[in-house]
């Protein structure tokens, strides 16, 4: 049997007339880093508030470490760690003293702070004033602060946002490292797929309030592979005589296109047309992109 660490059944949340959650399940493993991934104004942010207890649902239910997050909030929340939109800090205040001041809320051992200043890589910027950090420093702090009380599960909502390239390897890296490192799940959301397909090995995908899909990482690879289309002189004729042999999947458009085929699937239709004298002009492949599969769903005209 599967250990859920977080387990939703028919999750909602509605303002007025507007559904920002349609009633989404979500089911994460133990050791997942699972990208929660969707547009802008998807329900990304909604849904992660009402896991941390934020929010209230107006329908569904929320299990965290088995336990229901209505019944066992301060218990459950205590082994939880999340960084929801831009952290907040003292600027005035160095990198260690604003990590002193969430330990003592948190009344962890003070020994905590060099380690989760050594694991988001700030030992050495630790005694700055947070106000000359970047902010991609900024975002490592607060991915720090919320590592402190040594949790079992990290939500962290658009932890690259507005960040370089080099800021986003940073974390990146930092997020892909903690099942291994620290034992720690990862729920991690996104509005960049590219992003998500670099660290997360499982995804669900939302779109107004609605999940789309939820699987492995690999599934929706498996969903983006390519397909075979040869142009070849009378088409109809030839998708007939190669579909005649019920081995392979072909439809018209134009010329010829088949499922992806190992190269030696794909010269055996070829022989098979030519001996039916069928000329072949082209053969290509067609790629679509995980981004294409993305879009596909959440629709392309939706900003990203």
């Amino acid at each position: 049997m599967k250990e859920w660490i977080i387990e939703t059944s028919g999750l909602a949340k509605q303002y007025g007339r507007r559904k920002a959650v349609d009633h989404i399940s979500l089911q994460i493993r133990k050791g997942d880093i699972y990208g929660f991934l969707g547009p802008n104004g998807a329900g990304k942010t909604t849904t992660i508030r009402m896991l941390l207890g934020l929010i209230r649902p107006t329908s569904g239910s929320v299990r965290i470490f088995g336990k229901d997050l209505r019944k066992e909030r301060m218990g459950i929340l205590a082994k939880v760690g999340s960084l929801v939109e831009s952290p907040s800090y003292y600027g005035h205040l160095t990198g260690y003293e604003n990590l002193e001041a969430a330990r003592r809320i948190l009344g962890v051992d003070k020994s905590r702070i060099d380690e989760v200043l050594a694991a988001v890589r700030l030992t050495k910027d630790a005694h700055r004033p947070v106000k000359g950090y970047s902010l991609g420093m900024r975002q490592r702090l607060g991915i720090a602060s919320a590592m402190l009380g040594q949790p079992e599960l990290l939500i962290l909502d658009e932890p690259t946002n507005g960040l370089d390239p080099a800021g986003i390897i940073e974390i990146r890296e930092l997020i892909k490292s903690m099942p291994a490192e620290y034992g720690m799940t990862v729920l991690v959301s996104s509005h960049l797929l590219s992003e998500i397909d670099l660290m997360a090995n499982r995804v669900g995908i939302i779109r107004d309030g609605a999940l789309l899909f939820q699987d492995g990482i690999d599934v929706l690879r498996k969903q983006a592979a390519g397909s075979i289309r040869l142009v070849v002189s009378e088409p109809e004729q030839a998708v007939k005589a190669v579909a005649a042999t019920g081995n392979f999947a072909v439809r018209q458009d134009g010329g010829l296109l088949l499922e992806q085929l190992p190269d030696d699937k794909v010269a055996q239709i070829v022989a098979q047309l030519v001996y039916a004298g069928h000329s072949i002009y082209r053969i290509e492949e067609i790629k679509r992109s995980l981004e294409d599969i993305f879009l596909d769903m959440v629709g392309g005209g939706t900003s990203l």
